[in-house]
């Protein structure tokens, strides 16, 4: 707990891993986020600095945390912008799902000025994260994993490092996220089609559960799908970017993916008709009758 931890990034995943590293008594020291206003009411709520730029994250920091939204924003804040100023030292510890090539590029960044990063992506949700229950999927220099490791427990509920270098969780990731997303839209398109025949929802998702069409998917989502309850944990836009992560590995190593085509294109269809902001589940709104499409 001697580490001074700073965060980059604190929207509703970093916000909360800040707060349950304060509460469980590290030393947040500061914070930043585009969202100036975002990042100056979590300073105030958890005692921590509201950075005014992110070089003065990395100099009150040993550890610094960063969950962007995207491949842009994460080469912008260790490229574009100075987050490596004076980061000799410093370890970056990297949670946004991103491209596995990014993670590459900051690795190299961080070594030519004498910093250390490590890959550590997220499969859970916010209350995870408030709760310290995150399962996080390491990848990178497994030296700096373990000098790490005091500080990833507390924010976990289990580690998993993968071998084969920096990007490799990055994959591994985006295929979840994949798998995931697929199951949401078949899961909208199940309720959607049996509701239409008259079919009751709530008796399909008893079928549903014990049987060969049971997910976990049908456990977060299908009362949201029922109620259009949509609000957003994680959006259709972050699903659309996470399956087109997905579909560049696959393009890379000669396989097709059909079922990921198709399910980025329903995502990218809620884009284009203002539903982006929507969670995932909202992709109901595209399969049940009278919604937004139909």
């Amino acid at each position: 707990m001697s580490k001074k931890i700073g965060f980059v990034g604190v929207g509703k995943m970093g916000a909360n891993m800040a707060r349950h590293l304060n509460d469980k008594g590290w030393d947040v020291t500061a914070v930043y986020d585009i969202n100036q206003e975002a990042a100056a009411e979590l300073a105030a709520e958890i005692g921590a600095t509201n950075a005014a730029s992110l070089a003065d994250v990395t100099a009150a920091s040993d550890t610094i945390i960063t969950v962007v939204t995207n491949d842009d924003a994460m080469r912008a804040i260790f490229t574009t912008d100075n987050l490596l100023a004076g980061a000799e030292g410093k370890t970056f510890i990297n949670c946004a799902t991103l491209s596995p090539g990014i993670h590459r590029e900051v690795e190299v960044a961080a070594n030519q000025v004498g910093a250390k990063s490590l890959e550590a992506s997220m499969a859970s949700s916010i209350s995870h994260a408030r709760e310290g229950k995150l399962f996080l999927m390491l990848a990178g220099d497994e030296s700096v994993f373990n000098e790490q490791k005091d500080l990833l427990e507390e924010l976990s509920v289990n580690l998993k490092f993968i071998p084969g270098g920096t990007g490799k969780a990055a994959e591994v990731k985006a295929l979840v996220n994949m798998v995931m997303n697929i199951n949401t839209a078949g899961l909208a398109e199940g309720l959607g089609i049996g509701e239409a025949l008259g079919h009751d929802v709530d008796m399909l998702c008893d079928v549903f559960s014990q049987t060969g069409a049971n997910s976990r998917v049908l456990e977060t989502d299908a009362e949201d799908m029922r109620d259009r309850d949509h609000d957003c944990w994680f959006s259709a836009e972050h699903a659309a970017k996470d399956s087109g992560i997905a579909a560049d590995m696959a393009k890379s190593v000669g396989i097709k993916a059909p079922l990921n085509d198709a399910t980025i294109s329903q995502y990218r269809k809620m884009m284009e008709i203002g539903l982006g902001d929507l969670d995932k589940s909202g992709v109901a709104e595209l399969t049940f009758k009278g919604r937004a499409l139909s």
